[in-house]
């Protein structure tokens, strides 16, 4: 017996070790990765902002999700609050107490928009830039008009903080806490791009499906612990069976064909909603193409 509690021991021991020199290996890999400071060179655009461009800005700030995570009125929210994976925190987009500096500018905007980069061009946690790094210029300058006549909302936020889980997760890459090292840094917004119904927009909107649906759209394992397996939307998946009128039906009230009811947080139907008809369309095309 003696024997058996001496290996038990030891066993322990070395379990509790090696998870120890795990974490400290995720701590500080994952504190190195995010004090990187990125080499870029800041592609410029035009900012205009006429009636036109705010009211399309103000719409993509809703399909893009940024409503979704800073809030509606942007003035940012704690978005994920857990004591193993950590605070998430999405700042105070607005010039209000607590949110942007003065000086923030469009260049700002454009460093964080399309790189995932903090202004000192470190790292920004969670910040879904891949999504937004391969939007057109048209698009981009829209957010950016849009975001930079935001009315004050006077929020402050506690900080940010990476838990337990959340440095071993990351560390394994198994959630995107930075984005900005899955991105081309060197490619070129495009000018525009035909709001037409054809697989080239469908593909060009599809780029904010991969965070949870992937580059093929087979969908997959969860994307966070507590999460559903991720839904196959591909020809190949049950969009492959809806007429297009069913699937603008599902992105539009979140109830599928086969009578499922879809909930905000896994499937982001009221952000669908807004997508205009021709969008949706597009959208369609696509995915029944793959």
């Amino acid at each position: 017996m003696k024997k058996f509690f001496k290996w038990t021991s030891y066993l322990l021991f070395t379990i509790v070790l090696v998870v120890c020199v795990f974490y400290a290996y995720a701590f500080f890999s994952t504190r190195a990765r995010l004090a990187t400071k990125y080499d870029i060179t800041l592609q410029p655009i035009d900012i205009t902002s006429d009636s036109v461009i705010l009211s399309e800005g103000a719409r993509l700030m809703t399909i893009k999700g940024c409503r979704d995570c800073h809030g509606d009125d942007l003035g940012g929210k704690v978005w994920l609050d857990d004591p193993m994976l950590g605070r998430i925190v999405a700042p105070n987009l607005t010039r209000g107490r607590g949110g942007l500096p003065s000086d923030y500018t469009s260049h700002d905007w454009l460093t964080a928009l399309k790189h995932g980069l903090s202004r000192n061009k470190t790292p920004l946690i969670i910040m879904p830039a891949n999504e937004f790094s391969t939007l057109t210029q048209h698009d981009m300058n829209a957010l950016i008009a849009y975001g930079q006549q935001l009315e004050d909302v006077d929020r402050e936020l506690p900080k940010l903080q990476i838990g337990f889980l959340g440095y071993l997760l990351t560390s394994l890459d198994a959630i995107p806490m930075i984005p900005a090292e899955k991105i081309d840094h060197t490619r070129q917004l495009s000018k525009a791009i035909a709001h037409e119904v054809t697989v080239d927009f469908g593909k060009y909107l599809s780029v904010a499906c991969e965070g949870c649906h992937r580059k093929n759209m087979k969908g997959g394992s969860p994307v966070a612990p507590g999460f559903p397996e991720v839904a196959d939307i591909t020809a190949s998946g049950n969009v492959g069976d809806w007429s297009e009128a069913e699937f603008i039906g599902t992105l539009r009230t979140g109830k599928t064909p086969e009578g499922k009811i879809l909930k905000q947080e896994e499937m982001p139907w009221m952000l669908t909603q807004h997508y205009t008809d021709v969008e949706l369309k597009a959208l369609y095309l696509y995915l029944k193409s793959l």
